[in-house]
């Protein structure tokens, strides 16, 4: 029967101390990735996470500033695509009182509240061309200008970005800068989809098992009819599906036996 035992933190892995996370697998790509993390994450670089929605790119993040340096400084995420691009720059770069209406306050934003720390910048993709400008000036100097502000302010912050589409045909599509996708694609790590590590499937369903039988309270266990079912399937949206699959199964399995019925 499958276990969890094949987890990055082994003490054969690459990396020591990662944090327990859905961040599992065993397969060769997986591996690939730990090792890249145990190499990027103690230094400063910037980091392009690639890969379709629900495959983990934001426990890659948490993994690469867990990992690093900064690891005892602010973690702050970002979802670029859900801010509406007239905010965007107030919420990264901060405001000062009376800078726009309705700013009744000073605001720090995102980049001068996670000093020292990580910026997980998610669905980079997403940004108009005007602000991937800023963005750019950002990356290169390391300062921020608040909105309504006279002069710049330097901040440490390391960031890591990710997104779900193809930048580089964004690039020659001209919808993303050239320039900034350099800036950002310092070291590139893809992820890939479910799909493409099936070994995989059987230590994710058994962590987040376990993880949910200790939440509800639950004795739940999967037979191998069901594990198999698993690995078969297609996973349209990866990890996150897998994992919101197994919650609601713990829940709603009568006697606790999830087979392939379920």
């Amino acid at each position: 029967e499958a276990s969890v035992g094949q987890h990055p933190d082994d003490k054969d892995s690459e990396i020591e101390d990662l944090p327990e996370s859905e961040m599992i697998g065993s397969s060769p790509r997986m591996i690939e990735i730990y090792k890249t993390v145990s190499l990027v994450a103690p230094t400063n670089a910037t980091v392009l996470l690639e890969g379709e929605t629900g495959t983990g790119k934001e426990l890659v993040a948490r993994m690469i500033h867990n990992n690093s340096l900064r690891a005892n400084q602010p973690f702050v995420p970002v979802d670029c695509g859900s801010i509406a691009p007239s905010l965007l720059e107030s919420e990264l770069f901060g405001a000062l009182k009376g800078a726009y209406t309705g700013a009744d306050r000073d605001r720090m934003g995102v980049f001068e509240a996670a000093n020292n720390g990580t910026v997980f910048l998610d669905e980079i993709g997403d940004l108009e061309l005007g602000f991937q400008l800023n963005l750019l000036r950002f990356l290169q100097e390391k300062e921020i200008r608040p909105l309504g502000s006279p002069r710049g302010k330097k901040v440490d912050v390391r960031v890591v970005a990710a997104t779900n589409r193809d930048l580089q045909k964004m690039v020659e599509q001209g919808k993303f800068r050239e320039d900034l996708w350099y800036r950002l694609n310092v070291v590139r790590i893809i992820l890939p989809p479910l799909v493409e590590r099936r070994g995989d499937v059987p230590l994710l369903a058994h962590y987040f098992l376990r993880k949910y039988n200790e939440r509800y309270h639950q004795q739940a266990r999967l037979t191998e009819s069901a594990l198999r079912v698993l690995e078969d399937y297609s996973w349209p949206g990866n990890v996150r599906q897998l994992q919101h699959m197994i919650e609601r199964l713990t829940i709603v399995t009568p006697q606790g036996r999830i087979d392939d019925a379920a």
